[in-house]
């Protein structure tokens, strides 16, 4: 099973969630994975309100949506305190609760510690990624060592690949390295156009988050990088440019 375990669902956190632009992106994704993992912002517009759309639109097969043939399984990216960015991975009740209980974190100077933020995961037995560990304005790297210990994985990120150059993926993994935690591929995606800029590949078909979590801690995935991961996401940019502009104007 091919999945792209960080994506997007909207162009932008200011704007409403629209099954009918998110039917479009996975569309789009099912040429290069069967599965995405959909890590909205936390802090996006009404985040609940995109499973309130998925659940009238879509069918939740008891781990997963189905759209377009593609399997999406539930997610959330969160703001930690440390100024860094995490992805936690889980069941639909398990991510609206824990969207719920982000309601006292949500503004900048009141973000969730990590740690607790951790436990939270660990209790409803998400998968929890470091995402963008170098990225400039949301680094992981100096968070304290106990805390990237207590992670399931680390993200290399495909904006990131583009941004800083692909020698981005080796400093990736060396970091990954340093705590024995396996590294997962993600997207990073707001735009359809940047779907297959990097991909990872299981080997087998998963319906749950468990089975997810299960094949990347043993570590019998492989990612792919593709080879024109900077055409991919230079054109999503470009595109998501456009659509702010618009939107600025409208």
């Amino acid at each position: 099973m091919k999945i792209d375990l960080h994506t997007h669902g909207k162009w932008s956190k200011d704007i409403d969630f629209s099954y009918d632009y998110y039917e479009t992106m996975m569309r789009e994704a099912s040429k290069y994975v069967d599965a995405v993992a959909l890590t909205e912002h936390f802090n996006t517009k009404d985040f609940l309100n995109i499973y309130e759309v998925l659940d009238d639109m879509a069918v939740y097969h008891n781990g997963y949506y189905l759209v377009e043939g593609v399997k999406v399984f539930p997610g959330i990216e969160v703001d930690v305190a440390e100024q860094s960015h995490i992805l936690v991975i889980g069941s639909r009740e398990a991510i609206i609760t824990i969207s719920r209980q982000l309601d006292s974190y949500r503004s900048a100077n009141n973000f969730i510690p990590l740690e607790r933020l951790i436990e939270i995961s660990e209790y409803y037995q998400c998968l929890t990624i470091g995402a963008h560990p170098y990225r400039e304005e949301n680094p992981l790297a100096h968070v304290h060592p106990s805390l990237i210990a207590r992670l399931d994985a680390i993200d290399i990120n495909g904006r990131d690949l583009h941004k800083y150059g692909l020698s981005m993926e080796q400093k990736v993994q060396q970091f990954a390295d340093m705590y024995n935690l396996p590294s997962i591929a993600g997207s990073d995606t707001h735009q359809p156009l940047q779907f297959g800029c990097v991909y990872n590949e299981l080997p087998y078909s998963c319906d749950s988050v468990e089975q997810i979590k299960e094949v990347i801690i043993q570590r019998k995935h492989q990612f792919t990088i593709a080879n024109d991961l900077h055409a991919k996401v230079m054109s999503a940019e470009v595109e998501q440019k456009k659509y702010k502009e618009a939107w600025k104007v409208s």
